[in-house]
């Protein structure tokens, strides 16, 4: 059930071992990516293996309102006929992006330097997040913003008359922030310079290349990334294989590691050094968790991996310089750290903390009701493993609207000894839609409940 409606709780059960092999949807990040940038384009693009959540499916129909032709066929082959850079139209009704950080963050970055109205809200979840980290980098286009307290939604973006290009430098790591700043340079005359200090996620950067605009990227010897976007391009329209997205398939994978038993191969999943974090932590720990028929598709790194259940992983401290390119993992990656042994470490994580919800609070409140300890500061937590099958379980957890906080709990009811429930299963549907169905065939015992 979508995540728009009232669905009802779920509990998770301990089970035997998982095996089979795990499809898991296309990609959540370069989704989004090609619907806009498909929409900027002049002409035809399509996009297969779209991931077909409620978060991209928002923003298909952001794209519509703002003048693009967006269909599916039959087949589930995507079709966006766009309407230019600097092409979008006044939209006749406010855009709802649901829960989707994302999408409202990029679509925001690709009005800005257009001369529209835009307002923006989403689901309660959406509307209580802080946008002012990326509306402020905006005001240097010189586009302009009115929202509730923090820059909070409902909010109306005022698109820039005469865009100017901006130099902006990250104060955080943030691959949404950065991306709202190149969408919006792109309708900007002259050279639009963002500057990292630790490089995040470059998928806005591979996908602007292969749309046709003129990008540089430069990596300085300290680790810091610098690019550069020539504005006013005419975008060329691309047929885009999404490939299968590292974030949910990290579910499958961890499930498999805790799961006495289990053998579990995950197919086509994009592997860009940028998102790929996780699965390097994780071999780090000891898992037994290999790479198979590696290979490129899209522009993008793609292989299948195989999980098989490691009991004697051990608990780590993890490169706080690996942050960016894990941050949205860090929930079943405490998972994962509660049947280690010993304590696991995870620094420079303080992006956690404005997600779709306080996800450091949230998993450390929940891993604490089920027997595990943890402890936490601004920017960092630990979690200290109890070893394999040892996590006692049997509370009910608060998911505050946060599907990855929920299908982490859910993961950790697989493997401790009692059931674990979550409170609220609706939005999983935002990210991975058949994550109930692909995990019960490998045999997780889910229960709905009231």
């Amino acid at each position: 059930m979508a995540a728009h409606g009232t669905p009802p709780p779920m509990s998770s059960h301990r089970c035997g071992p998982l095996t089979g092999v795990a499809n898991v949807p296309g990609d959540k990040s370069i989704s989004h990516r090609a619907l806009i940038l498909g929409a900027l384009s002049v002409g035809e693009t399509t996009i297969s293996g779209l991931l077909e959540g409620d978060d991209v499916l928002d923003t298909a129909k952001a794209m519509r309102a703002l003048g693009a032709e967006v269909t599916r066929s039959e087949n589930g082959l995507w079709s966006v006929h766009g309407v230019g850079v600097g092409g979008f139209a006044e939209p006749d009704s406010v855009i709802d992006c649901g829960n989707s950080g994302t999408g409202v963050r990029l679509i925001m970055g690709a009005v800005a330097t257009t001369p529209i109205a835009v307002t923006f809200t989403g689901d309660t979840s959406l509307n209580g997040r802080p946008m002012g980290r990326v509306t402020t980098p905006l005001e240097a286009f010189g586009a302009r913003s009115c929202g509730r307290s923090e820059g909070r939604l409902p909010l109306t973006m005022i698109g820039a008359e005469d865009a100017i290009p901006a130099d902006y430098t990250l104060p955080v790591a943030s691959a949404q922030v950065k991306s709202a700043v190149l969408l919006a340079g792109l309708n900007a005359p002259g050279q639009t310079v963002v500057r990292e200090a630790v490089a995040t996620r470059d998928h806005t950067e591979r996908m602007l290349k292969l749309f046709g605009a003129d990008l540089t990227v430069t990596d300085e010897e300290d680790g810091s990334r610098t690019i550069t976007l020539t504005g006013q391009p005419e975008l060329v329209p691309q047929h885009i294989i999404v490939p299968r997205d590292p974030s949910s398939a990290a579910f499958p994978v961890c499930a498999a590691l805790i799961t006495e038993g289990s053998d579990v191969l995950v197919p086509g999943i994009g592997l860009n050094p940028t998102r790929a974090g996780l699965f390097e932590t994780l071999r780090d720990m000891g898992a037994d968790l290999t790479y198979e028929n590696e290979r490129e598709e899209g522009g993008e790194p793609v292989a299948d991996l195989r999980a098989r259940h490691s009991p004697t992983m051990k608990g780590i401290e993890v490169p706080a310089d690996r942050a960016a390119s894990m941050i949205d993992e860090y929930p079943i990656l405490s998972v994962v750290a509660s049947f280690a042994t010993g304590s696991t470490t995870m620094p420079g994580v303080h992006e956690l903390r404005v997600k779709e919800s306080d996800r450091i609070d949230a998993m450390a409140k929940g891993l604490r009701l089920n027997g595990v300890t943890v402890e936490e500061g601004e920017d960092w937590f630990s979690v200290e493993g109890l070893g394999p099958s040892a996590v006692p379980g049997g509370a009910t957890v608060r998911t505050h609207l946060d599907h990855r906080i929920a299908m982490s709990f859910l993961i950790l009811g697989m493997a401790s000894q009692k059931p674990v429930k979550i409170d609220d299963s609706g939005p999983i549907a935002t990210s991975f839609p058949i994550f109930d169905p692909l995990m019960r065939e490998l045999g997780a015992r889910f229960e709905a409940s009231r």
